[in-house]
């Protein structure tokens, strides 16, 4: 069989695979809906499997406290998400549930059909117990929320505030690189098999290697999930190319799961190989424009070029992009450009202190949370320094002075203080913006506490508890923790980013077990990068 053909039939396999993991069309019309309840600390988790059949509208979804009913719905219209999270709010209290498909007939009646009844139990957990039970509903966002066609990660899944199809229903790619490792959580957590998850990444990485657009071996920020074609960003923009930071935090996952996936098994096998052809093929030297520039650019564009012409300079959250292209074992760049490059601004160095905490590297105050967390996802900072400081504590720093700000709330935004902390990029109560100490709108964005939990554990664990069981019936969902909320306007996002919900699962596996840093760091690629570099390594990590 030729090379191409072979390639296609894999590509067809791999599809056909994940295709089986939704039951048809012909099954949801004749089987009855299969529901699963799930008791947590004060609320129940519902699953059932997903419909794609015609005239398909939604689910509804019913609760009472006794068997044979009445039966009440819970939600004001129907949803098509195969997934509830009913928050009670109260523990020792068993519910019981039924879920109502609706579908349009051929004459346009609206008919529902319904599941069997399945109960369940709220309990008071530990913190561990917690901590599992936040990482397996924010994982969910990855999993049950993924593109049918490739499994990458949408941008964003409910919000009112935007049209359900469009822009906004494009894949992100840096969110599946987030995605990815947050698959092999749920892999070693047993959310899912390790054989499900497996065929899952390896479902993405076909996608990606035979489907989506590249330019010089990079990919875009925005991708269509069915046909792999370049969605701009933003739409109608000149960023209609490749985006080199966003392939930096695709890359980081992608290495982080080629290490894990280690078994001589063929789909594993095949997950190690294409991750590894895709690596090779990213020409990450391409982006420093010329051969004397020290610098890498952002993005660049089939019909524009340089026309953005945005260099990635620190300190921010790209750090990643210039450890990698300096690790390539293809088209590496020359480790001199990590301080001629990443680290030239004059702005990178700070060596003030705030709060009593010292700040070696970044912004005044720190800046958002979110510049320690997308780099170090996979990358280990722990025993790590350069010319500047040791990552770790500069990070651990920045978040107890994120915090000690949000104490002092210097502009009296409502509910700021101890447990209820945390900002960073997010959703707003009138659009989207990056909030951080001294530029802060009253936003308060979960993912930023609870992403810090590695640095500064005791005070992330606090505000977690916090916001779920002070928040919770208007902060969760059925993937987790939503956006963000504002009290000053007594506002909840309804919404969800894939890069803020990745890290809430990938940080709270680095401080439990350290699996996302070990991984990543594994690679042959990684320690010889930061030699070149000259970063200091403790012999104890």
């Amino acid at each position: 069989m030729p090379a191409s053909e072979e390639s296609d039939m894999r590509y067809l396999l791999a599809l056909l695979a994940f295709a089986m993991m939704f039951p048809s069309p012909e099954c949801h019309a004749a089987d009855t809906l299969s529901l699963k309840a799930a008791g947590h600390d004060s609320r129940i988790d519902l699953k059932w499997q997903p419909s794609r059949e015609p005239g398909f509208v939604g689910f509804n979804v019913y609760r009472s406290a006794d068997p044979t009913g009445p039966f009440t719905r819970l939600n004001d219209r129907p949803d098509k998400v195969h997934v509830y999270s009913d928050f009670i709010g109260e523990n020792e209290k068993t519910y019981f549930y039924r879920v109502g498909k609706v579908v349009r007939d051929e004459a346009w009646q609206t008919v529902e059909s319904f599941s069997d009844i399945a109960s369940a139990a709220t309990f008071e957990m530990t913190d561990e117990q917690l901590l599992t039970s936040v990482q397996e509903a924010t994982f969910r966002y990855f999993w049950d929320h993924a593109h049918p066609v490739s499994g990458l990660a949408y941008e964003r899944a409910r919000t009112s505030r935007y049209p359900a199809g469009g822009r906004w229903r494009a894949c992100t790619t840096g969110g599946t690189g987030f995605g990815l490792i947050a698959i092999m959580v749920g892999s070693e957590r047993k959310f899912v098999t390790r054989e499900e998850a497996a065929q899952r990444v390896l479902t993405i990485v076909t996608f990606l290697q035979e489907k989506a657009e590249r330019f010089h071996g990079a990919w875009s920020h925005w991708l269509n999930g069915e046909t792999g074609r370049v969605i701009p960003f933003p739409v109608g923009s000149y960023d209609n190319g490749a985006d080199l930071v966003e392939t930096s935090f695709l890359m980081q996952g992608m290495l982080t799961v080629r290490r894990y996936f280690d078994r001589d098994c063929e789909v594993e096998s095949e997950i190690r190989r294409r991750i590894t052809q895709l690596w090779h093929e990213v020409e990450w030297d391409f982006f420093l424009q010329h051969k004397d520039s020290r610098r890498l650019y952002w993005h660049w564009s089939p019909t524009h070029g340089w026309k953005i012409n945005l260099a990635i300079v620190g300190h921010n959250e790209c750090m990643i992009t210039y450890l990698l292209a300096i690790a390539s074992p293809t088209h590496p760049i020359p480790a001199e450009c990590y301080y001629k490059g990443w680290a030239s601004n004059p702005r990178y160095g700070n060596g003030e202190s705030y709060y009593g905490y010292k700040q070696w590297v970044g912004r005044p105050l720190g800046g958002p949370l979110f510049f320690t967390h997308y780099s170090f996802l996979g990358f280990d900072p722990r025993g790590k320094s350069d010319r500047y400081c040791n990552y770790f504590e500069n990070h651990r720093n920045t978040t107890l002075i994120n915090r000690a700000y949000c104490i002092e709330n210097p502009k009296g935004h409502k509910g700021y203080g101890e447990n209820t902390w945390g900002l960073t990029a997010s959703d707003i109560y009138r659009g989207y913006r990056a909030n951080a100490p001294g530029n802060d709108d009253g936003t308060i964005a979960p993912t930023a506490a609870i992403s810090a939990m590695p640095y500064a554990p005791e005070e992330s664990i606090a505000a977690m508890k916090h916001l779920y069981h002070t928040y919770g019936d208007q902060l969760w969902g059925e993937f987790g923790f939503h956006d963000a909320f504002n009290l000053n306007h007594n506002w909840f996002a309804e919404s969800y980013l894939a890069i803020d919900q990745g890290p809430i699962v990938c940080m709270i596996e680095n401080y439990r077990t350290g699996l996302c840093w070990r991984m990543f760091m594994s690679n042959p690629e990684i320690a010889p990068m930061l030699r070149k570099i000259g970063w200091t390594i403790d012999s104890d990590r």
